[in-house]
């Protein structure tokens, strides 16, 4: 399936975008270009790759002008709110939106 997407900032391995349903004034989804379903599915090879994810957040973060403060959350499998099986990392500013509980 594929979603049309406002890419904020690309790198090798990881892509960030607008989430389509976002739960807060800024609402960004990273996510690696190597599929792995969930952070139960990471491995020691895939060290790397999280590694620029979290680098990728604090440039999104800097590019957007939110890196004063800013949530990252990683949802693990159904039962841990995780509705796409790809890893993702949702990074959050602003004021959160109240008709929604979960990401």
């Amino acid at each position: 399936m594929e979603v049309r997407s406002d890419v904020i900032l690309e790198g090798g391995s990881f892509l960030a975008f607008k989430d389509i349903h976002p739960k807060a004034d800024v609402h960004i989804l990273i996510i690696p270009k190597k599929h792995i379903a969930s952070v139960n599915d990471t491995t020691t090879a895939d060290v790397a790759i999280l590694g620029e994810m979290f680098l990728a957040a604090k440039e999104v973060a800097e590019k957007l002008g939110v890196s004063v403060g800013y949530k990252l959350q990683v949802n693990v499998g159904k039962d841990g709110g995780q509705e796409i099986e790809h890893i993702h990392m949702h990074l959050l500013s602003g004021e959160m939106r109240k008709e929604v509980s979960s990401i």
